[in-house]
């Protein structure tokens, strides 16, 4: 078998050993619902001014949420799970089998990119269905798509490589964690950017790729503009990710 065809056949497996766990499959997908319902129980009914726009808070938070379970699905997820199972000797055994490396990874990448889709897509309708959010059509659909696509691989490698300075599983969840959940407040996505805030949150905002990805996901429900620039920030931390996890990634447990 070619590359590509082992990359599919370890693609399926991922899949089928994913959806084989009910409970992480679950509260995967639960969690952005759970947090738009949420935010827009709290503020729903309020008004978020983007520029000249003034837009309503559950519209704002759907396009937060799809955003969200993008990072949640491809960065989270995928370095949790990898640093689990290299602790479990799986990823050894993997790399002494036939399955070349490259099929491996692009088989996690994938995995988690159907995740994303699949999230972005129950978001979007959920959203339409209970707070009337726009869904991306046209040209500005193609626009999302990109960002989406762009985005969720970004992500993926950056899993990938902040694996390299995880020492152990233990640690993989507060380390990952650390590593996010002030971007994601410091971007917009749990509380929104309003025209009057700070000059130095929206510094530190734009130099990490949250901040951007979730600028092109509002795009597409909120309307507005998209910026290529968006899109070159997120693709180029995905470039450095990519590196760093082809030269740092270990597969086995530092743990001795």
């Amino acid at each position: 078998m070619n590359s590509l065809a082992l990359t599919l056949s370890q693609t399926r497996y991922v899949n089928k050993s994913f959806w084989r766990n009910p409970s992480r499959a679950f509260f995967t997908f639960a969690f952005p619902l759970l947090f738009l319902v949420i935010f827009t129980s709290l503020l729903g009914n309020g008004i978020v001014h983007i520029g000249l726009m003034s837009v309503k808070s559950s519209t704002y938070y759907v396009a937060a949420m799809a955003s969200f379970g993008v990072i949640t699905a491809c960065y989270t997820n995928i370095a949790i799970t990898i640093c689990f199972q290299r602790d479990a000797g799986i990823l050894k055994r993997l790399d002494g089998s036939p399955l070349p490396r490259r099929s491996f990874m692009g088989s996690r990448v994938l995995h988690s990119l159907v995740v994303a889709v699949l999230l972005v897509a129950i978001t979007s309708v959920f959203g339409r269905a209970f707070y009337g959010a726009h869904i991306p059509s046209g040209i500005l659909l193609l626009r999302f798509l990109l960002m989406l696509v762009v985005g969720a691989a970004a992500f993926c490698a950056l899993g990938l490589a902040i694996t390299a300075f995880i020492p152990n599983a233990d640690a993989s969840a507060p380390i990952v964690q650390a590593t996010i959940l002030p971007l994601l407040f410091l971007s917009g996505i749990f509380i929104p950017f309003g025209n009057d805030t700070p000059a130095w949150i929206a510094w530190i905002a734009r130099i990490f790729p949250v901040r951007h990805f979730a600028l092109g996901m509002q795009a597409g429900y909120v309307g507005t503009p998209f910026h290529w620039n968006d899109v070159l920030v997120v693709a180029i931390w995905g470039i450095v990710g990519l590196i760093v996890a082809i030269r740092r990634f270990s597969w086995e447990s530092s743990t001795k």
